[in-house]
């Protein structure tokens, strides 16, 4: 039987990412000035309604979860079972009608490349580290020992379903580092030390290339071995971990966050900004979240990783239950959390 503070944590997570992901769909690409003007400093009130639609972000988000879901037993599985459980999903989405949400770019034209019968290390964007990557890695996150799941375990496939469509090293950094928030909080740390934690964990893994995984996907990219290849993308984002660990030395709450930690373009950034906002108003969730969402960058990938992370810290009742009934693919995120929760 599976405690409900884990079941709340998961919704929390899943939840919040769609909330956010909504909340922060009106305000991307928007300026900072011009979501002041329109919404206040604090942007959005609530999500749209009455359908909270979400973007592309939550789409792939769900893929992932479903490639997961799909796989009899994930831990237990090789990494070309987890390959082709992601490609499946992602393929999916790819061809599917619902995909109208402008598409990030790189993700489309990975995908396409594979759709047509390229394998996927020649497929992907080997120069492209777009938050795209970490934006849908929340369900790798919210794998635990329970599901047959060690650090190292999921930090492979965290960077494996980055890769597929955007291969820079430091999309998979930040991929694994997101998803490593998410454990570190599921497991109750206290957000004060997460900065240090994270930090600490992307400076153990330099050198650690995950070849079982990734193959010589490192020679695409043009280094002389795999160790090389991924230091590049940890040094990226440590140099990401000290601007936000700068930035909450002197907190502001009133500006925009992207100005001291970056607006959310590339992947490093967006993990940087998301945390930031959460740490900002870490016990004022819905908070978080709007201030996220008011952001004069790439807003809806930025407050959908926001809202994972205070939602798995937080639990399901950080988010009112009036938004949470009327998001779009409400049915898909529960049947998630069922899987994870079995």
């Amino acid at each position: 039987m599976v405690s409900m503070d884990y079941r709340s944590r998961v919704e929390g997570c899943l939840f919040g990412l769609a909330l956010g992901d909504s909340l922060g769909g009106p305000t991307e690409f928007v300026k900072y000035d011009s979501i002041v003007e329109k919404w206040g400093p604090m942007g959005p009130e609530e999500p749209p309604s009455p359908v909270a639609c979400v973007t592309d972000d939550t789409q792939m988000a769900l893929a992932t979860g479903a490639a997961l879901m799909r796989m009899a037993n994930p831990g237990a599985a090789k990494p070309e079972q987890w390959r082709d459980a992601l490609l499946e999903a992602y393929l999916e989405w790819h061809g599917s009608p619902d995909n109208d949400r402008s598409p990030g770019v790189t993700c489309m034209n990975s995908l396409g490349k594979i759709a047509a019968g390229k394998p996927w290390r020649e497929a992907t964007a080997v120069g492209s580290k777009g938050c795209g990557a970490n934006m849908r890695v929340q369900p790798v996150g919210l794998l635990t020992d329970r599901h047959g799941f060690h650090v190292k375990k999921r930090a492979a496939l965290a960077q494996l379903q980055a890769a597929i469509t955007h291969a820079h090293p430091t999309a998979l950094a930040a991929s694994e580092l997101t998803a490593h928030a998410i454990h570190l909080l599921l497991s109750g740390l206290d957000p004060d030390d997460l900065v240090e934690r994270l930090t600490s964990h992307a400076e153990s893994q330099r050198g650690v290339y995950h070849e079982d995984a990734l193959g010589d996907l490192w020679e695409r990219a043009g280094d002389s071995s795999g160790a090389a290849y991924i230091t590049r993308g940890w040094n990226e984002v440590i140099h990401a971990m000290g601007k936000l660990r700068s930035a909450m030395e002197n907190p502001d709450r009133d500006s925009d966050p992207g100005v001291k930690t970056g607006h959310g373009w590339v992947a490093e950034e967006a993990l940087a900004t998301g945390l930031h906002c959460f740490l900002l108003f870490k016990d004022e969730p819905v908070m978080a979240l709007r201030r996220a969402a008011a952001t004069g960058g790439d807003s809806d990938s930025i407050a959908c990783i926001a809202g994972s992370v205070i939602g798995v810290y937080h639990g399901v009742e950080a988010w009112p239950e009036a938004w949470r009934a009327r998001v779009e693919y409400h049915e898909r995120i529960q049947k998630l959390a069922d899987w994870f929760s079995r």
